[in-house]
């Protein structure tokens, strides 16, 4: 239809009318308020308007004065409706409107009330009858005359009562509250004050004579359907009264009405009426904890109003007023006071403690056997299922529906069968109707027949209702005849169902109609004169009507008790159905006392952030109303709920006393397995509920002093912390009774919380780690998975070993938790009993136990026992919490016996955690566990590091701690106090992504000088780049400090994710530090938080713990073992022409460490720093960094990149000498090793071969020397030249290197000058002849020439690099490869030619680490500190910084130009290294000795540069320096074999060590042996790959395959060839055996085949003069090659495969491909990727990659099985291009099948199938 149109007329009479009615509205509001339309502006906004006018409607009454009028004592007296002055003037009360419609504008004065006569003392209190002020009425029927009655029922407890003397009126028929009887006591805390005119009673607390209840503020109304009482109160710190929605814990002063009267109602941001009624309220007083409660014995409906002052108003409609105030020393006992008196809470059933499951409508048995399937797949702690109406048929009790829940029965066995409960719903309502199958409803007949059923207001009619099964009647449970019907009818249904509890709902009570089914009648009970502000403003909405009659009374008076008596009556139904047995109980209605009959759960709340927040205000509340058993549904019941809601409200629900996930129909199923097995939400829940059932001990006993002696479980913060006035309004997080701190995450999206931590010690429950939080806010980080638990000091906790039961858990062995305070000391208790029988402490069949601590020494004291099935538990593990020092002897004793000795307990010095272990201490005994505490020399840090002598005198000056020690100790005299703190952490702040922290220098604790100045503001960055790599970085954010210019491969922003991450950072405050924590295992792997910590501008020092004695790395300088001797040795670093020698920092500066933690994991430490620095390790297990400048920059995990990809020919063997002395010398060793078949691929020249060692120039005895190099790589060889970076400036003709260079100014030179710094090498002055007969520093001053060095960080610097290099390869001779040299940079002088530098500060910093020369200057034998280097960013910076980057600055050059030169791959091998190298080239470990133990270190040096990420590396196979022998160099060899880097080099004066050069049997032997090497290239050419395209070692640590091997951790005279292939060289003279390590897997003996039959132990090999011990490791496959004299021809050999098989016939390897030289093939696809596979007896190759295919390369000749079956082979079967062929083959050892291919034309490029038979 269309839309009407008005017409012009219809709409000028719409607008006219508009117009007449807002001036109607505005003059009817003119005439009620005699206020003007438009009100005066006033300047003030606390008093009203002096225009203002009022009146005074009683003669007797006094309205105070305009300017005496506090509005914040007004006593409303129009509560129900909006106000007017008619009204106002009717009841007699002064009529002042407010600008703020909260404010009465009609309140009381002094003419309403009583006025007492005389009162009396009677043997119990006072009496007193109270006579009405003649004034007009509120509601009618004022009762005229009234007695008041006082009891001083306890020293603590003080009762009044207001009655009526002449009629009965209802009073509430409590069960458990008895009428007081006396004796009265004479000593109270308390004292009355009665005011007679008008009436008004006034309760002091004698200590203080503070007033806490004063009624002289309002009159007492007390009328038949209406009773008012205002009472002012001294605090404005109020909590309780319910049930309502709460935001806050403390009650908001600011007129608040809170009706109470049960209710069927969601909780929401409203005040509206729920389904409880509790009027207790608790009022803190003051500091001192003094506090006090009071309590309305009334079950009519009211409302509470709260005002500011504080006033709380009464308004009730019946009943009479009945007081209790409780006076307590502290809030805690308020409470205690009050469950006294209302009954003190059920002890629970054990299980009941245990998480459930639950939803509203799983619509069918399968869908909830699913639900219990995926949670118990997942591992979650599950204890109890249950179900809601949907189990039922039709929604009626004690059915159920036979179709969807067919099976339920059996299901429910099976639950049992796990250990688990099943709990099914009753609601109240009993439906009126038939059955499904259309017989009758046995249970309604039977309540029929038994008239059990709340009656009409006629008393015999059953009032008709409607609920979920349609129309209903409903139980009157105050009927004792209706209790009997419910136990039965609850004990017939479990012989149908074996349900384990009953949760009844619904028992407001509800009903679908109001009233009932007929209406409710019109009189007084149902339309009261007086309706509270209750929902709806009607009395029966949603419930029956109010004259409906039960047992004890009408249902206007006793509504709100249904729940009550329905929990009573379901008590006893449970003794019936269990007798003896606790059962459970889960109410929605409660009264107060509920607690002694049932838990309580918070409702039908909304999934919601605001929702779970307001829970812990909810179970708070519950807590004072002495119900503890609560808690709210885990991720809310209706709406639909998110991820991150669920996982938050899990980690809280976790730590609800009642835990249960439950939801609505309609929604998405939200338990957690929901999620996903591996989801977040799992695994945090998974987690939180394993803790949950650890603490169930401690849980338990708490209950249990809930139960006998009326304490919180979950407890509000200021109930411990009362004289701390913060604590008074934490409301966002509680405490599990005195000891567990919880602190959940309640905002979408956080990350972080403001928490107030009181005023305690506290550790973090997780890791035992005390907090540095005291009585302070603090932002606590708490990411996606994480809540926050802290445990308090003081205190001792039982816990036991979890399981996903309780019916398991409660079998498993116990364990205590200590958290020592202040003084060392804490306290605690634990209770005991079967978990399950009813009464078990009135009859005192349990076990009860207190714990304390002091003077180290832990008393465990039984004081009860008499449950003798507890007594096979054992107290197995005793963890304390705060032992400052280690602690290295425990002892434990029985029953005061002697102490023994302990042995397995472990101390955890980052954490301060003493863990116990095996104890065995059986319940039932008392036992004593006592530990020593010494402060261990290995906790000591030094703090006199320096070059000078460390003397007493120094050491006190410098303000640190002076220690002699006899002993040959090697920890320092002079070290940091512990409590050395030098800076404070200003602010913290943490982020998905990392965590950011301002440090400022402590100048008042800062007392401790040390080298150079501090500096004062620091800022702590940690960076989350991947879920294996993290960043945290310490730098001054004011100044800008150099920073290493080093490109590591990180992403450009953070993409790790939090669920995924391996770690977990923390920012430690006292001492600061960075905590790193492996999240799988919990191992702190860095732990900074140690004295000594500073950041001075030359002098920057970090210590860290390590998480064991197992670290690996920092160099280059020689170590006598891979792994790291941790007694006090310091290594420094600073790159220089150091020849290795122990202790002697040499060419390469590689400031990484690997670490290996117990658990078998690994990381690395990468500290990007390039200044100066030494690293001290002691036994602690700790380390100390200490640097002479920069930042500290740490990596963790691996950032340098992946390894360069040497060309294949650069695998061949390679000879090289310091000392030829012409061309003709390199062709005689060529031709000799030709002749000799050895296998060789590389020739170098040294600098011999230059014009007086000038770089790019070819010297007069070598002018034939390129004809030579064409020669020779025209027959498959490659040559390589060496270049030195330092270039002659004393050239008498032209020299382009130099002049060119000066041309593009690529030279270092002094800072703010043109000038360069001139240094002195190799390079020889021109015309001059040299002296052979002069020492080498005589030679330097005497003939060597000026030389400067290029600035390699120049842009131009690169290209001037390239150019020289290119045109030497164009004009004078052909390369393959680049060998650098010198380049740490080395020179012969000191710093410059002059040996004088110009800036001490740098030369001679004020801290020299512990270097080789220490006393000497950094510019020993380089360039001085203070030249100038300039970035390619044009940044300038100083050779201080930048000297440990001069040869890495020169290898990507160097690289770049070679590839550029030669158009191929290449190789460059570099002298001096830092990080991130390894992606340009390759390394030797310099100019070693002849030595043996040079040639054992070698091994070292080549397993720690495969940690720096440079696994092209080797050693000067024979040595270097000194003549080898003929033994030494056979093992060499053997063992150079084996190097990535094989190289034979010496230095001139020596004899040749060539293998041509010794004899025929040395060349036979080395022919062997490099025929091994060259066999193997293709595999090991495969590994060179994979750690190119995928990081990673090649030269393998055997730890690095067999880490769950202790043994593999310390071997370091072996190694692998990647994961398959061990090498295990002779390193000794004259030896012809090996003791060697064989790891845990099958072995084949290279040289046979044949499987070694040992593994997982050491073993003694033979090893002949000739021979080395290599072994194949089964469960691989190895490609291979046929040799030749070099690769050029071996590629064109047949390939070959080793398949050694593992235990079980299996095997996988691979092969990568390619032509060997090309540059990137890999990144350009260029290549060929073969997948082999064995299973069995079938051999299958998958082609992964067919980027290059070269067929006469690919030639597949033979398969050598080894390890197979020792069934005979009788046939061999080749698929193969569609093609079946039988294949010849050998079998004759029978575990080695031998198959030959060469007649078959197969190459790889192919897939290919073998099978045998």
């Amino acid at each position: 239809m269309a839309r009407k149109k008005f017409s012009g007329l219809e709409i000028s009479l719409i607008v006219l009318f508009v117009i007449v009615t807002i001036i109607a509205i505005a003059l009817i509001v003119v005439l009620a308020t005699k206020t003007p339309a438009v009100e005066e502006i006033s300047e003030s906004t606390s008093t009203p308007a002096i225009t203002r006018t009022t009146t005074n409607p009683s003669d007797s009454g006094k309205c105070p004065n305009v300017l005496n009028d506090p509005v914040n004592v007004r006593i409303n007296c129009i509560p129900e409706q909006f106000p007017t002055e008619g009204i106002c003037a009717q009841r007699g009360c002064c009529w002042r409107p407010w600008n703020d419609s909260l404010i009465p504008w009609c309140f009381f004065v002094d003419n309403h009330g009583y006025n007492a006569q005389e009162t009396t003392t009677t043997s119990i209190g006072l009496e007193a009858k109270l006579n009405r002020i003649p004034s007009p009425t509120l509601f009618g029927n004022d009762i005229n005359s009234v007695l008041f009655t006082t009891q001083n029922q306890t020293p603590n407890r003080f009762r009044f009562k207001i009655t009526d003397p002449n009629n009965r009126r209802y009073e509430v028929p409590h069960q458990y509250v008895k009428e007081f009887t006396g004796p009265t006591v004479s000593d109270t805390l308390y004292d009355v004050k009665v005011t007679q005119n008008p009436f008004s009673i006034q309760v002091f607390r004698k200590s203080n004579a503070k007033i806490l209840f004063d009624t002289t503020i309002g009159p007492l109304v007390y009328s038949d359907q209406y009773l008012q009482i205002s009472t002012r109160l001294p605090s404005d710190y109020i909590y309780g009264i319910g049930e309502q929605v709460h935001k806050r814990f403390r009650h908001d002063l600011y007129w608040k009405t809170w009706p109470i009267f049960t209710r069927d109602q969601l909780p929401g941001d409203n005040n509206n009426n729920l389904y409880g009624h509790q009027t207790f309220f608790m009022c803190i007083e003051d500091t001192s904890g003094k506090s006090f409660g009071v309590f309305l014995m009334n079950s009519n409906a009211m409302e509470i109003f709260i005002q500011p002052t504080p006033i709380v108003t009464y308004r009730v409609t019946g009943g009479i007023l009945d007081f209790y105030i409780f006076l307590g020393d502290t809030p805690e006992q308020v409470v205690q006071q009050y469950q006294q008196l209302v009954g003190l809470p059920a002890m629970p059933a054990y299980w009941s403690l245990g998480f459930q499951l639950s939803r509203w409508n799983y619509k069918s048995l399968d869908v909830v056997k699913e639900v219990v399937r995926r949670n118990r797949e997942a591992g979650i702690p599950f204890d109890t299922q249950v179900t809601d109406i949907d189990y039922m048929e039709d929604k009626k009790d004690f059915t159920y529906d036979q179709v969807a829940f067919n099976g339920l029965p059996q299901f429910v066995q099976d639950l049992h069968n796990h250990g688990q409960k099943y709990v099914i719903i009753l609601d109240p309502a009993i439906s009126i109707g038939r059955r499904a199958n259309g017989t009758t409803y046995a249970s309604y007949e039977r309540g029929n027949a038994q008239h059990v059923w709340i009656n009409e207001s006629d008393g015999s009619t059953p009032i008709i209702g409607e609920v979920w099964p349609g129309l209903t009647v409903y139980p009157d449970f105050t009927n004792p005849n209706c209790i009997d019907w419910w136990a039965n009818e609850c004990s017939i249904f479990h012989q149908e169902v074996q349900y384990d509890g009953l949760w009844i709902d619904m028992n407001e009570v509800s009903s679908f109609v109001q009233g009932s089914a007929k209406g409710c009648n019109a009189d007084k009970l149902n339309y009261p004169p007086f309706t509270p502000d209750i929902l709806d403003k009607l009395m029966y909405s949603k419930t029956i009507c109010m004259d409906a009659v039960q047992n004890w009374g009408k249902q206007y008076d006793v509504h709100s008790l249904y729940g009550y008596s329905m929990a009573i009556a379901t008590e006893q139904a449970v003794q019936k159905v269990f007798p003896n047995k606790r059962g459970f109980i889960l109410t929605r209605s409660t009264f107060a006392g509920s607690g002694r009959h049932a838990a309580h759960w918070l409702g039908d709340n909304t999934a919601s952030w605001e929702q779970m927040e307001w829970s812990i205000t909810g179970m708070l509340e519950f807590s004072l109303f002495g119900i503890p058993l609560v808690g709210a549904d885990i991720c809310g019941f209706v709406a639909e709920t998110t991820e991150e809601l669920c996982r938050r409200w899990m980690q809280l629900g976790a730590f609800y006393p009642f835990s249960r996930n439950h939801n609505a129909d309609g929604y998405e199923h939200q338990d957690p397995a929901f999620f996903g097995q591996n989801s977040l939400l799992v695994k945090s829940s998974r987690h939180y509920l394993t803790i949950r059932y650890t603490l169930l001990p401690f849980l338990y006993t708490l209950f249990y002093k809930a139960h006998v002696f009326g304490e919180t479980v979950a407890r509000p913060v200021l109930h411990e912390f009362y004289e701390d006035m913060n604590s008074w309004i934490e409301d966002t997080e509680f405490l599990w009774g005195p000891a567990l701190l919880i602190t959940p995450v309640l905002k979408q999206g956080a990350e972080t919380v403001s928490a107030y931590i009181p005023d305690a010690i506290w550790y973090d429950y997780e890791s035992g780690a005390k907090r540095p939080w005291r009585k302070q806010r603090v932002n606590m980080y708490l990411p996606a998975d994480k809540i926050g638990l802290h445990l308090r000091g003081g205190y001792i906790i039982p816990i036991q070993e979890p399981a996903v039961t309780t019916t398991a858990s409660r079998k498993n062995p116990l364990g205590l938790i200590v958290a020592l305070d202040e003084n060392n000391s804490a306290k605690g208790d634990f209770f005991w009993d079967d978990g399950e029988t009813k009464d078990t402490i009135q009859n005192g069949n349990y076990i009860l136990y207190t714990f304390s601590v002091s003077n180290n020494t832990l008393d465990i004291v039984c004081t009860h026992s008499s449950y003798q099935e507890g007594t096979t538990l054992a107290f197995q593990t005793v963890k304390i919490l705060g032992l400052t020092d280690i602690v290295t002897e425990v002892t434990v004793a029985e029953n005061n016996q002697p102490m023994s000795p302990h042995s397995n307990f472990t101390y955890d010095a980052s954490n301060q955690v003493l863990l116990i272990a095996d104890l065995n201490l059986n319940l039932g005994r008392n036992f004593s566990v006592q530990w020593n505490q010494i402060f261990s020399e290995n906790e000591t840090f030094n703090c006199y590091p320096d070059a000078d002598l460390a003397t007493e005198q120094k050491c006190i000056q410098r303000g640190c701690v002076w220690q002699t020690d006899s002993s040959l100790s090697k920890a320092p005299e002079c070290y940091f106090p512990r409590q050395d703190n030098s800076y404070s952490v200003k602010s913290t702040n943490y982020s998905s992504m990392g965590v950011t922290a301002d440090l400022q220098l402590n100048t008042a604790n800062a007392r401790i000088k040390l080298p150079s100045d501090p500096i004062s503001t620091l800022r702590v960055e940690v960076k989350y780049h991947k879920n294996d790599m993290l960043q945290f970085k310490i730098y001054d954010p004011q100044n800008r400090r150099y920073e290493v210019p080093v490109p590591l491969n990180i992403p450009n922003a953070p993409i790790s994710t939090y669920e995924n991450r391996l770690y977990d950072v923390e920012i430690k405050e006292n001492p600061f530090g960075i905590q790193i924590r492996r999240r799988s295992s919990g191992r702190v792997i860095w732990d900074s938080s140690l004295p000594g910590f500073a950041f001075n501008d030359q002098f920057i020092q970090i210590s860290t713990r390590l998480p064991s004695e197992y670290i690996y790395g920092f160099g280059e300088v020689e170590h006598t073992a891979f792994k790291r001797d941790l007694n006090w040795h310091t290594w420094g670093m600073f790159t220089r022409d150091q020849p290795p020698g122990y202790k002697l920092n040499s060419y390469g500066f590689h400031p990484y460490y690997m670490a290996l933690e117990e658990e078998g994991n690994a990381h690395g430490v990468l500290l990007l720093n390039s200044n100066a620095m030494d690293v001290t390790f002691q036994p602690t297990p700790a380390l100390t960094y200490r640097t002479v400048g920069g930042i500290l920059d740490f990596y963790m995990f691996w950032v340098i990149g992946h390894p360069v990809m040497p060309p294949y020919w650069a695998l061949g063997f390679q000879l090289c000498r310091y000392g030829y002395a012409n061309t003709s010398e390199i062709r005689e060793l060529y031709d000799a090793m030709v002749a000799a078949n050895i296998p060789y691929d590389v020739q170098y020249t040294d600098i011999d071969y230059m014009e007086r060692q000038l770089d790019f120039t070819i010297g007069e005895a070598f002018q034939d020397l390129p004809q030579f190099v064409d020669k020779i790589r025209g027959e498959g060889m490659r040559y390589i030249i060496i270049l030195d970076p330092a270039i002659s400036g004393n050239e008498s003709r032209t020299y382009p290197a130099f002049e060119r260079g000066q041309q593009n100014d690529v030279f270092v030179k002094w800072p703010n000058t043109n000038d360069i710094c001139w240094a002195k090498v190799w390079p020889d002055l021109p015309n001059i002849t040299i002296d052979k007969t002069l020492t080498e520093d005589e030679a330097v001053n005497a003939s060597r020439a000026h030389a400067a060095f290029p600035d390699f960080f120049r842009t131009s610097t690169a290209e001037w690099w390239a150019r020289e290099i290119v045109d030497f390869y164009n004009e004078k001779m052909k390369f393959d490869g680049l060998w650098i040299d010198m380049n740490e940079p080395s020179s012969f002088v000191h710093g410059t030619t002059t040996n004088q530098c110009r800036n001490e500060k740098l030369n001679y910093p004020p801290y020299f680490p512990e270097l080789t020369k220490r006393t000497d200057g950094l510019h020993f034998r380089t360039m001085c500190m203070e030249t100038e280097q300039i970035l390619s960013d044009g940044t300038s910076v100083l050779h201080y910084d930048v000297h440990n980057l001069y040869g890495w600055s020169q290898m990507k050059p160097t690289y770049d130009a070679l590839q550029r030169t030669t158009g191929k791959r290449g190789i460059v091998i570099s002298r001096s290294t830092y990080p991130t190298g390894g992606r340009w080239g390759g390394h030797w470990l310099g100019d070693n000795y002849a030595r043996w133990d040079n040639m054992d270190k070698s091994i070292i040096g080549m397993m720690e540069f495969s940690l720096f990420g440079i696994s092209y590396t080797g050693a000067d196979i024979c040595g270097f320096f000194n003549n080898s022998d003929y033994h030494l160099c056979t093992r060499w060899m053997q063992l150079g074999a084996f190097y990535p880097y094989s190289r034979n080099h010496n230095i001139a004066n020596t004899r040749r060590q060539d293998p041509a050069s010794w004899n025929e049997t040395f060349a036979e032997m080395s022919r062997n042996i490099l025929n091994i090497r060259y066999t193997l290239l293709p595999y090991f050419y495969t590994q060179m790959h994979e750690i190119h395209a995928h990081g990673g070692t090649v030269i393998r640590p055997l730890l690095h395959e067999f880490f769950d091997e202790k043994p593999t951790w310390d071997i370091f005279k072996q190694f692998l060839w990647g994961p398959a292939f061990m090498v295990t060289p002779v390193l000794e003279p004259y030896v012809q055996i090996v003791n060697a390590y064989v790891p845990n897997a099958r072995w084949f003996d290279y040289h046979t085949g044949k499987d070694i039959g040992v593994r997982g132990q050491f073993y003694t090999f033979n090893a002949t003069f000739e021979t080395i011990n290599l072994h194949v490791r089964g469960g691989h496959i190895l490609p291979c090659q046929e040799p030749a004299q070099n690769t050029f021809y071996s590629r064109q050999k047949y390939m070959k495969l080793i398949v050694a098989a593992d235990d079980n016939q299996m095997a996988q390897g691979s092969l990568f491909w390619d032509d060997g030289e090309s540059i990137d093939t890999y990144e350009r696809d260029l290549y060929l990727s073969v997948q082999f596979n064995l299973n069995q007896t079938t051999l299958t190759s998958t082609i992964l990659k067919r980027g290059y295919i070269n067929k006469s390369e690919t030639r597949l000749g033979s398969i050598h099985v080894w390890g197979k079956r020792t069934t005979p082979v009788n046939v061999v079967t080749l698929r193969y291009n569609g093609n079946q062929n039988s294949l010849p083959f050998e079998d004759d050892t029978k575990t080695i099948l031998k198959i030959d291919l060469t007649q078959n034309n197969v190459t790889l490029e192919e897939p290919l199938e073998i099978n045998w038979s």
